[in-house]
């Protein structure tokens, strides 16, 4: 991750996040990843799209964050997005989780898709705490480096003078919630928290916790627009 030409992502996260991408905790990433792929290790998603989140979504446009933990670690499922997948792939229990939260809150129609790329393209930043993972293995990945990243994301947004919402599911990214100033607190940003939409724990609060019209009224209150959360009933396979 020396190479910063390389790396595909927005410039305008590419300057602001340049310092980051030097330091040792990053070269230190950049080295293990090398020798899991030398030793034959099958990681998700490909390198290019490692960035993808940050490439989709630049730094000036960023409206809304959306936390996850790490990719999908299934074949053809993680491209770069949490919890996103590609056309054709089936849509993941998390993600039917949310849909559902979506379909009771704002109500939204499930599309025949996993693709939130659409979100992404309005200012929602879908960020994953790791930004990668080996075949079959949640949270291999974990610890390696990625969090320096990842928490240098969080605090530039965090800085931001323009309010964001920040949804934070789970404990994993609720650990972010500490860089964030909440606007219930002297601050400018909205914190709303919940548990995983996972099914081990979306009936614990994540049903009902209505973040998506949380997020889009506390916009819209700051003079800012809400984020239409309905997706494209179709998307085809490569956009």
């Amino acid at each position: 991750m020396t190479d910063d030409d390389r790396l595909r992502l927005h410039p305008s996260w590419k300057g602001a996040l340049r310092d980051i991408f030097v330091a040792p905790q990053m070269q230190n990433l950049r080295q293990f990843l090398k020798q899991r792929l030398a030793a034959g290790a099958t990681i998700y998603p490909s390198p290019d799209l490692w960035f993808r989140a940050l490439d989709l979504t630049p730094l000036d446009m960023v409206r809304v964050v959306i936390l996850g933990q790490d990719p999908y670690h299934g074949a053809g499922q993680a491209h770069g997005l949490a919890f996103s997948v590609l056309p054709g792939v089936p849509v993941p229990p998390s993600l039917r989780n949310i849909y559902r939260e979506l379909a009771d809150d704002v109500g939204f129609v499930r599309p025949q898709h996993g693709n939130l790329e659409g979100w992404a393209r309005q200012g929602v930043l879908l960020l994953n705490n790791v930004l990668s993972v080996e075949a079959g293995q949640a949270a291999s990945h974990a610890g390696k480096g990625w969090e320096y990243l990842t928490d240098a994301v969080v605090a530039l947004l965090a800085a931001q003078e323009r309010p964001i919402a920040f949804l934070l599911w789970g404990s994993h990214a609720q650990r972010k919630a500490a860089a964030i100033r909440d606007s219930r607190d002297g601050g400018r940003h909205l914190v709303l928290k919940a548990p995983h939409p996972s099914p081990l724990s979306a009936h614990s609060g994540f049903f009902g916790c209505r973040h998506f019209s949380k997020a889009n009224d506390f916009l819209r209150a700051n003079g800012g627009t809400a984020i239409d959360w309905q997706l494209a009933a179709e998307v085809a396979v490569g956009e």
